[in-house]
């Protein structure tokens, strides 16, 4: 999952920090992926405590949406090559509960309560590219490079593979997993795999403008949006539209449905709810 062109050095001194740094900035949860010296190489103990620190933030209440960032000059260059060098010498299942854990915390971010935005600067790359493959929004700096370079090392993309697949048209997909080369963040956009460019070192604070801006949604609603983003894509269209009212018929009877109504019509700000697990009518499950 890492670059030969962004090679994780093996030799760099370990990390004396938290793999992860958390931090509140009001309803959003910033997430920095915490090796900078090795551009936030992916290793088992990185995927744990942000797995960790993702599934706690899904019972905060008081969280409303998250921003995912890298320390030092990367996003993130994929997996740590001295830990995937361990892995090819370890037994089948062990290889496979590894993957396992990277198949989860990428389908948390994906289907989670919570939207993530991915800010990125530098290096995105396999492993880390499929990072923000899985995110909802992707703001990236004009210098940031893309890249899913796994069949350079002899390796699949398999996992990322998924959420890539989501992100890009199949032609945009291919040309990526099967080239392996690195795109700029110029070419990613106009690929469709990230929503904004800014200059260099300003992807932080746009992606916690955007937010900000999602938190303003109700808890109940951004959810349920998100779900629905996540299934519908493999439904036919039938199936859809009977999932589709059958969500559009649950929605009105919640206690969001009612309390933005009113706000608009009283012309004043909405008092969401809460507790995102407080009580709400049961909602539809797919046909």
């Amino acid at each position: 999952m890492s670059s030969p062109e962004f090679p994780a050095s093996s030799a760099a001194p370990v990390n004396p920090e938290p793999a992860v740094l958390a931090e509140r900035r009001g309803p959003i949860l910033v997430l920095r992926l915490n090796r900078p010296q090795v551009r936030n190489a992916l290793n088992a103990e990185l995927v744990a405590a942000l797995h960790t620190e993702l599934l706690a933030a899904q019972g905060d209440a008081q969280v409303r949406c998250v921003v995912l960032c890298g320390a030092g000059k990367a996003f993130s260059a994929g997996a740590d090559l001295k830990a995937l060098q361990d892995l090819g010498r370890a037994s089948s299942e062990d290889n496979k509960a590894d993957s396992q854990r990277l198949a989860d915390l990428l389908h948390l971010i994906y289907t989670g309560r919570l939207p993530v935005v991915a800010a990125v600067e530098g290096a995105a790359v396999a492993g880390g590219a499929g990072l923000a493959s899985a995110c909802d929004l992707v703001v990236a700096g004009e210098g940031a490079k893309f890249g899913y370079t796994e069949v350079r090392l002899g390796f699949v993309a398999a996992i990322v593979m998924v959420f890539l697949l989501r992100s890009v048209g199949e032609k945009h997909a291919r040309e990526l997993l099967l080239t392996g080369r690195l795109v700029t963040a110029q070419e990613a956009y106009r690929m469709g795999l990230i929503n904004e460019l800014v200059p260099d070192g300003g992807a932080e604070a746009r992606a916690l403008e955007l937010a900000a801006e999602i938190a303003q949604g109700s808890v109940t609603a951004l959810a349920s949006t998100r779900e629905m983003l996540s299934l519908l894509p493999g439904m036919g269209l039938s199936e859809s539209l009977r999932y589709a009212v059958g969500v559009n018929a649950w929605t009105r009877t919640t206690a969001d449905l009612r309390e933005g109504v009113a706000a608009f019509l009283e012309k004043r700000a909405p008092e969401w709810r809460s507790e995102p697990g407080e009580p709400e009518p049961a909602q539809p499950e797919p046909a």
